[in-house]
């Protein structure tokens, strides 16, 4: 199995609910078929550096994942096919690219916690 990171861009018209139900219908296309979702990340709605279809922001999500490399071809043909999708970008992470994939979820983790701890103190 390889590891692989895939980003992809939201038409910024849809609700919350919209977004994440699009979001949950592509990792079930994940766990169908076999792959393991190691970390996402929903980074909200940012302004893209140039208009794609006429919208000038979008919602970015990411998602990390261990799958064959089959499972790609059907992943992308999915993003090709909901109309919801304005861009998106899949590949495979090398195992420099991996560690610092995890190095990054473990700061983000720790700054979670620590914010945490400080809410509970007060």
């Amino acid at each position: 199995m390889n590891h692989y990171e895939t980003v992809f861009i939201l038409t910024p018209v849809l609700s919350d609910a919209q977004m994440k139900e699009t979001v949950d219908k592509f990792k079930a296309v994940l766990t169908e078929n076999g792959s393991s979702i190691v970390n996402e990340e929903n980074w909200g709605l940012r302004k893209l550096a140039y208009p794609i279809q006429h919208k000038s922001t979008g919602f970015y999500t990411l998602i990390e994942f261990d799958a064959e490399p089959k499972v790609i071809k059907k992943l992308e043909i999915a993003f090709r096919r909901d109309e919801k999708v304005l861009r998106f970008l899949t590949f495979r992470l090398d195992k420099y690219a991996a560690e610092y994939a995890a190095k990054r979820r473990s700061l983000k983790g720790a700054k979670v916690n620590t914010t945490n701890e400080e809410v509970k103190e007060d």
